[in-house]
């Protein structure tokens, strides 16, 4: 394939001028609406629900309890989990009902669904509902759910613990840290945030004539939605159609069996109604699973020279009111916390605690930005307590290029990477050599400047251990169009685009004859979905399958045309003719023939990664702080990355912006906060809850440090997850590098001003 360089997405032009088409979009006049009579307290019991009254309102078709739906023999709804730990006990799943029954261990905890003719008819039965509940404590912290006493989310998981893992050789990395020089312990908290997608979370259900449902939604995974649906509804997954068209943002929230999703399907069939919900800003912040959420244990030990001798990370997960699979996405990417380094004993652990606080789910990154965040911070701290300069300290411990492909002692094997050159790299695009004078310049306005640094690796393209698959369909239609359909699914990343051109390069064919689509499980019932950083790497791969496929199709086809070998036939820009002739047929005349005889042209592609690929890179961040309020601004910021080959350089460069965004905006503004002892939510609304804008952050900067990768056909590594990953710990870096430098020694995200103020008051004693 050649190499393609466009400038603007295909679908930017539809998305910008309203002609996106999203789950809400769909239009059905005769179709109810669903809202949902949630809790107002976090924890408690349910002593009695008298939804009679409500019943009967005008409008109202019916007011449904978990009652219902375990009368039609619907479980609890919740991904599993099956998680060894170290004792070898097996960690499984809390039950999640779909609507509370007894017990509530959430704010926001759905207790009731109103199914009316209209909205506003909902909203007014869900007041008229009469609710008696019993206030119970709440927990909503690490610290809260573990003090002696604490009261327990789920009676059968005693000090609320939900699961626990391990790996590497504990005993060994104790001796090796009581023997070294220097003793390096660092705690690394990590804030709760929530995605806020663009789109609030929506369904719409319909029952169709023939028997079967269609299932629209605001979802990242529409195969694995209708699997979903069918087994917990007890259905043949050809009787479920489920269908995600454009869909603004998901983050990883938007996977799995969500509770509201997967109620309005429940109540579709059972009253054999269309029903659409669609969540209002506020009932997202109640109801969308969370992200980040944990406290990090680095211990270190190194020698007189700086080089790492072991280090040991415990990291421990706040996972919410339930625990599923979706709560221990660190697991699959915990081999991040051995960063880019050498070091040569290592161990880690996971615990996962239970609280009453919205559960936790992926959310960009999905353990990445917190592994790589643990061993950064670590290593900044270690260098102020041992005196060394923070790249050197990095540089002298780097996995060095002759030393790849790196077998490691921690999980992850890199196959490829040049970490030394990605250093340097990333300094000079940074122009480091020019921060002694912009930090001149800012101690002349009176402002501390602080620098932020960061190495981070991550895995792509398929989990750990569990080799990643995807698929792609190609077909060429009687015109010599081309239809083009991804196992992947994009929530904005651009696979429209990436993908057609892939294919119109294959076929040597202007992308303007190709056609896309995504989400339909009629169309394309197998796939991976969105998540991992993997689209291009599998389904672009599988696309380049797909294209080959169909043109040995063809091929084959042509040399019956011609009454020639197929050896002799040779393919370009749409034709195909006899080597050393002018003797030609055109793919199109190929496509009806095929049509014809009744086997059309159709290559279908798949692609098994045999690992995951590990995109790396050095990230830097600088900072300017006014000490006298606290402010901070973010003066510069570069990320350069190693993802392999870049097929489109604008939007390699919009994923790693958009991922740092979210990063600086969890440092800096973002946090989910509840109060002690209640668990009431603080932080539920924009009022409360502060996003980034424009005149946040600075005009990020993206270059590339690539190295080959033989893992896949294309060269890529990944890029949807890397700016969120080395986001984290580079704009934290900077923050801590300028309060050092005014006597605050321990801070804890988000880097809000009057949290900076106050540290450095009290820093001031």
């Amino acid at each position: 394939m050649t190499e393609h360089v466009r400038k603007g997405r295909i679908e930017d032009r539809r998305l910008i001028t309203g002609k996106g088409r999203y789950a809400d979009d769909i239009a059905d006049p005769g179709a109810l609406v669903a809202v949902f009579l949630r809790s107002t307290i976090a924890s408690g019991r349910i002593v009695s629900m008298e939804t009679g009254d409500a019943a009967e309102m005008p409008g109202v078709v019916a007011v449904l309890t978990q009652a219902d739906i375990e009368a039609d023999g619907i479980g609890p709804v919740q991904t599993p989990m099956n998680l060894k730990g170290p004792d070898e006990r097996t960690w499984t799943a809390t039950p999640r009902p779909l609507l509370a029954k007894d017990v509530i261990r959430h704010i926001g905890e759905p207790l009731a669904m109103i199914v009316a003719e209209t909205r506003a008819q909902a909203l007014d039965a869900a007041e008229a509902i009469e609710l008696e509940t019993e206030d119970l404590p709440a927990v909503t912290t690490i610290d809260e759910a573990t003090a002696e006493g604490a009261a327990l989310v789920h009676d059968d998981r005693p000090g609320n613990l939900s699961a626990e893992w391990e790996r590497g050789d504990w005993q060994a990395v104790r001796d090796a840290i009581a023997k070294a020089p220097h003793k390096v312990t660092a705690r690394v908290p990590v804030t709760r945030v929530t995605a806020v997608a663009m789109e609030p979370r929506n369904a719409f259900v319909r029952p169709d004539e023939d028997g079967r449902i269609t299932f629209y939604a605001s979802h990242q995974n529409p195969v694995a939605m209708r699997q979903t649906l069918a087994n917990f509804m007890k259905m043949e997954p050809e009787k479920i159609r489920c269908v995600s068209g454009d869909v603004g943002g998901a983050f990883g929230m938007k996977s799995g069996p969500l509770r509201e999703e997967t109620t309005v399907f429940w109540a579709a069939k059972h009253l054999n109604r269309a029903i659409r919900w669609r969540a209002d800003r506020g009932e997202d912040f109640l109801s969308d699973e969370a992200g980040r959420d944990m406290d990090i244990i680095v211990e270190l030990g190194l020698d007189e020279d700086g080089t790492i001798l072991a280090q040991g990370t415990t990291m421990r997960l706040n996972v919410g009111a339930y625990a599923s699979a979706r709560s221990l996405p660190p697991v699959l990417n915990f081999g991040g916390v051995a960063g880019v380094y050498r070091t040569p004993v290592l161990a880690g652990r996971i615990e996962g605690w239970l609280t009453h606080t919205i559960p936790v789910a992926p959310y960009r990154g999905a353990g990445r930005p917190e592994a790589t965040y643990a061993i950064e911070m670590a290593l900044d701290q270690a260098a102020r307590e041992i005196g060394m300069d923070r790249i050197e300290l990095r540089r002298r411990n780097l996995i060095q290029p002759a030393q790849m492909p790196w077998k490691s002692p921690f999980i992850f094997d890199y196959d490829s990477g040049d970490f030394p050159k990605l250093l340097d790299n990333g300094l000079s695009e940074a122009d480091h050599a020019g921060y002694a004078a912009r930090k001149a310049e800012s101690e002349a306005k009176g402002r501390v400047r602080g620098f932020g640094l960061a190495l981070c690796i991550e895995t792509a393209g398929g989990l750990w251990g569990n080799p990643g698959r995807d698929f792609a369909d190609v077909s060429i239609n009687a015109d010599g169009s081309v239809t083009l359909g991804g196992g992947g699914f994009s929530a904005g990343q651009g696979l429209e685009t990436l993908l057609s051109d892939l294919a119109a390069e294959g076929l040597e064919l202007p992308v303007e004859s190709v056609n896309y689509f995504q989400g339909d499980t009629d169309r394309m019932d197998r796939g991976g979905g969105m998540g991992g950083s993997g689209a291009t790497i599998k389904v672009g791969s599988a696309v380049r399958d797909a294209v080959e496929k169909v043109l040995a199709q063809a091929k084959d086809i042509a040399s019956d045309t011609l009454e020639a070998d197929a050896a002799d036939i040779e393919y370009e820009a749409g034709k195909f003719r006899i080597a050393g002739t002018n003797r030609e047929v055109e793919l199109a005349e190929i496509a009806r023939t095929a049509i014809d005889r009744g086997t059309p042209l159709l290559g279908k592609g798949e692609f098994v990664t045999d690992g995951p690929t590990f995109p790396n890179g050095c990230h830097t961040c600088e900072v300017e702080l006014d000490p006298e309020t606290g402010r901070m601004t973010i003066e510069r910021y570069t990320g350069v990355e190693d993802i392999g080959r870049v097929i489109q350089p604008q939007m390699a460069e919009g994923q790693i912006q958009g991922g740092v965004a979210q990063a600086l905006g969890q440092i800096f503004l973002e946090e989910m906060r509840y109060t002690p002892g209640d668990g009431q939510l603080l932080t539920g609304s924009f009022m409360d809850y502060a996003m980034p804008r424009a005149i946040d952050l600075p005009a990020l900067k993206a270059g590339y440090s690539n190295v080959p990768t033989a893992k896949n056909p294309l060269g890529v590594k990944g890029v949807g997850e890397a700016g969120s990953v080395g986001g984290l710990a580079a704009g934290m870096s900077a923050v801590m590098d300028a309060l050092a430098q005014v006597g605050v020694t321990s801070f804890d995200m988000p880097a809000t001003p009057g949290r900076v103020w106050e540290a450095i008051t009290a820093a001031k004693g």
